[in-house]
């Protein structure tokens, strides 16, 4: 399978960890492997949608916060 350790998703970009997850999801759709490789497959897809929505949280955090604080500034009094 060729896979890393599940504690080593969390060294993984965004990008690195959804190209992964599109391929364990690519094996398990093929169905030519064992129940037990399957099990174990799922479970690092598991791991790794975990990974890639915690990176979108924190994206969508730091948009918000650019946000609020470019509206902060634009509400701002003149000269400040």
């Amino acid at each position: 399978m060729g896979t890393m350790p599940t504690s080593e998703i969390s060294a993984l970009t965004y990008e690195e960890a959804r190209d992964e997850l599109i391929r364990v999801v690519g094996e398990l759709e093929q169905g030519s492997i064992t129940l037990e490789e399957s099990i174990a497959l799922w479970e690092r897809g598991e791991a790794l949608a975990r990974h890639c929505e915690e990176w979108l949280i924190g994206a969508k955090a730091r948009l918000d916060a650019a946000r609020a604080g470019a509206v902060a500034e634009a509400s701002g009094a003149p000269g400040e």
